[in-house]
């Protein structure tokens, strides 16, 4: 797992054995419940390892907060590998599919994950009691389209995190009505050749 261990170090987090167990373990089950469920594409370690883990832990110096959402999660990405990382942290994945939820519980259940909970949801129609520091997204369409349905989930003083492939400059020529653009962070991921950035976005009347 020296992939893992040398990827995780290059982005600034040096992992403890339990946390490694627990990453791996996440593809374990990803593996096992894919070939039914078709929950990604990727099917090869070294791919999962940069492409879904490393990936998902690019962006942990940009959490904010104790409360983190994380929209669309998936199969479980960045929101579960973040949780694992980031045990101080409590992690709210938001996900629509029932059958993608009930494998993020499994892997929370297993992994003995306290800091994660699942919500089956689409995230226009989730009204938590408590708003969240952060709330982050991946691969989930248009800034624009995230600010309108993701936007009302953040918390004043909070940020909207989009992550993203290209810089999305056409998507940030739009309006975001009520936000605005704090940065595009590049993001390098140890082993992926491809562009990553993350766009950070914050309440237009927030002094930054």
């Amino acid at each position: 797992m020296h992939v893992l261990r040398d990827g995780a170090r290059a982005l600034g987090l040096e992992l403890t054995d339990a946390e490694v167990g627990k990453l791996v373990q996440h593809l374990d089950l990803l593996d096992e419940w894919g070939g039914r469920m078709n929950l990604t594409a990727i099917r090869d370690r070294p791919s999962q390892l940069t492409k879904h883990v490393l990936d998902s832990l690019s962006v942990r110096p940009y959490l904010r907060g104790r409360r983190v959402a994380d929209v669309g999660s998936g199969a479980g990405f960045p929101g579960i590998p973040l949780a694992i990382v980031a045990p101080e942290i409590h992690f709210v994945l938001i996900e629509s599919t029932g059958k993608k939820c009930r494998f993020m519980e499994h892997v929370r259940d297993a992994l003995g994950l306290g800091n994660v909970e699942v919500v089956q949801s689409r995230a226009e129609a989730h009204q938590p009691a408590v708003r969240y520091d952060t709330v982050i997204a991946r691969a989930v369409g248009p800034v624009a389209d995230l600010v309108r349905y993701a936007g009302p989930l953040v918390a004043g003083g909070g940020r909207l995190l989009a992550m993203k492939g290209r810089r999305p400059d056409d998507e940030l020529a739009k309006k975001l009505n009520g936000w605005k653009v704090v940065a595009v962070h590049p993001l390098r991921v140890p082993g992926l050749d491809e562009e990553r950035h993350l766009v950070e976005l914050a309440h237009s009347h927030e002094k930054v």
